[in-house]
Formats: C-alpha cells, structure tokens, sequence
C-alpha cells in the first residue's frame, strides 16, 4: 500500500511556529530537538465538513505526551487551535483532510541531547494535506514482523513521540514482502498492533483488541469501543495472540489516518473467507455517521 500523491498538495501553505509559507519555504532549525534526536510529540487529526472530529481529545494526548518528556512550555488549546484554523484559511481547506501537528522541545543553542541546551522553544508545526483515508476498502494484507512494540519500561508507548524508527523498520519488513503493512507484536508474544495502526478481530459477533500496554492510547480506537457499547456489541480489551488472529472471522485496523480498514489476509492466511466483513462494515457505517455530525468546528 503506497499513498498517491494528491496534485493539490503542491502548493500547501505550511505552518511552522506561526509563519505561513510555502511548503517549499518551509524551514526547520537544524539544531531543532526533532532534528538532534527526534526529541518531539505528534498527532494526526481529520477535518470534516468544517469541523476536526475528537479535537479535544487529540490535544489532551499531545499535551499529556509533552508533559511526560518534560517539555518547559507547552501551547494551550487554544493556541494550537488558532493555528489550525489559520492554516486551514491559508489552503482553503474544509474537507478531505489530514492535519499533522509537531510539537518539539525547541530549538537548542549548541548540537546535542541535553534538554538544558534548549533556550528558545517549542516548535509547533501544522501541516494539513488534501488527503482521504488512505487504506483500500477492500481488505489490507499484513505479515507479522520481528520488530517487536517496546513495554513501558523500556519506553512507555503513551507518549505520543517522533521516535518511530520500529515502525518504519517493521514497514520496510511489510514492503519487502509485498504486504501493506506489519503486525507487530509485544515483547511477550502477544498482538499490539501493526506499524500504524490498532486492530480489532471479531469472532462470533464479539469484538476482541489488544490492550494497550505496548501500543498507544488510540483515539479511533477509543471511538469503536464506545460505538460497541452503544450497539449492542460486545467487546474485550485483552491479550491476543496470532492464533486467535488467525482463526478470526473478521479483522479490522483503525486510525484517524485510514478510519477503519479491513484486514483480509495475514501471514499468507485467508481471515474468514478473505473479503471484509459485516461487522466491520457496521461499525464503520456507525463511525461514519458519528464523523458527519460531530467535532469541533475550526471553519465557517
């Protein structure tokens, strides 16, 4: 799976630390924390009709993930949703879109890892692409990585944070064999999720995903969980292991990047009878309609 390239995207206006540029123009320090150590938090968000769907909710984790990396200064809310909404102005934007925030530690005076070297800062950038959900409705293709999800102890996958080389390790292992993305699994064998996103196994009409002890707290996620509750379906948040994966009558993955996706085959293994599922289909009908009439509206 490889995202194409939306023409419209060519001249996006870009918001770095307030300053509305070209994405051509658009500069970062070189002795920017992100750029000396990755030292930086993020979230994805989506615009819809006008409105940003679980804002709130999106800003709480930043802020959250900032405090836990100890960052001194920390845009408020408001602050940050001001800038959206003059980068949204800027592009003309009110539908089909992808917002990327960056909140780094700032700019350092000297190179190095030392947080003390940081005398201007944070950086807040904003970048919102013209960008649909981006996986195929018609059933993604995963194989299981040996890049495994760090436990908190190693390092607590609650902070939102830039350091995403196990990611992009465990999606070069997924293009190599020709699958759209990499389950990936926690140090003691169990399911966390894959390279980008949470997954759901359904089984005899029950909803089944992984807790998040070595995956983040996801937003989209905490949405499915809430629409079950809501249904009438039922759901667990427990350990999964592949067998159970493999065995599942439906899967699903989840993010505000693709929504809810499909999964169809894993490990060269047919899931169910290898086509997207009823109740991946209903819940995602019921995300869809929670998305069209609900959100924080950042554009007239």
């Amino acid at each position: 799976m490889l995202q194409s390239f939306d023409p419209r995207n060519n001249d996006l206006v870009v918001n770095v630390n307030g300053e509305l540029v070209h994405r051509d123009r658009a500069r970062v320090s070189p002795f920017d924390s992100a750029v000396q150590g990755g030292d930086a938090v993020w979230e994805g968000l989506r615009l819809y009709d006008g409105r940003i769907f679980r804002l709130t909710e999106h800003l709480d984790r930043l802020r959250a993930s900032a405090q836990a990396l100890a960052f001194e200064s920390i845009p408020s809310h408001e602050a940050i949703t001001a800038e959206i909404r003059r980068t949204l102005a800027a592009n003309a934007m009110r539908d089909g879109v992808h917002i990327r925030l960056t909140l780094t530690r700032g700019v350092k005076f000297t190179s190095g890892m030392d947080p003390r070297l940081n005398r201007s800062g944070p950086t807040l950038i904003v970048l919102a692409e013209w960008k649909p959900p981006v996986y195929s409705r018609s059933g993604l293709t995963l194989i299981t990585s040996s890049m495994r999800r760090s436990p908190p102890d190693c390092l607590d996958p609650k902070i939102h944070h830039n350091n995403l080389l196990p990611s992009i390790l465990a999606k070069l292992q997924a293009n190599a064999a020709g699958a759209d993305d990499a389950l990936m699994l926690d140090v003691r064998g169990f399911v966390a999720e894959t390279n980008a996103t949470h997954l759901f196994i359904v089984e005899g009409g029950r909803i089944a995903t992984p807790t998040t002890a070595a995956c983040p707290e996801g937003i989209t996620r905490a949405v499915v969980l809430e629409l079950c509750a809501a249904n009438g379906i039922e759901s667990q948040v427990r350990d999964l292991s592949l067998m159970e994966l493999y065995r599942a009558d439906e899967m699903f993955c989840t993010g505000t990047m693709g929504e809810l996706a499909s999964v169809t085959r894993v490990d060269g293994r047919a899931i169910g009878n290898g086509e997207p599922g009823p109740v991946t289909a209903r819940l995602s009908a019921l995300f869809g309609d929670l998305t069209r009439r609900s959100g924080t509206r950042v554009v007239d």
